[in-house]
């Protein structure tokens, strides 16, 4: 869960997106869009998706192992590259 007001922002935002995203991906089924346009809707909902829960994810790593004192850099390292594998798992 976002902690911070500013990524609780950021999380609704893209979760509005992406509910403008699927009414879209539904109006052009009712108006049987060409396969490709339905397609590219679905990707495009797949990786605003994808991309919330990696923000989400980041949120909660960085929540549960805070950058503090008692950190070492070898933490804050092992941190950061577990969000980038995750990241680019994601895409």
């Amino acid at each position: 869960m976002p902690y911070s007001p500013k990524e609780k922002k950021q999380a609704l935002t893209r979760v509005r997106r992406i509910r403008g995203q699927a009414a879209a991906l539904e109006q052009a089924l009712e108006d049987n869009a060409e396969c490709a346009a339905v397609l590219q809707q679905l990707a495009a909902i797949r990786g605003a998706v994808n991309g919330l829960m990696a923000a989400v994810l980041e949120s909660h790593l960085r929540e549960e192992f805070p950058d503090s004192g008692t950190t070492t850099d070898s933490q804050k390292k092992s941190i950061d590259e577990t969000i980038s594998i995750v990241r680019s798992y994601l895409r």
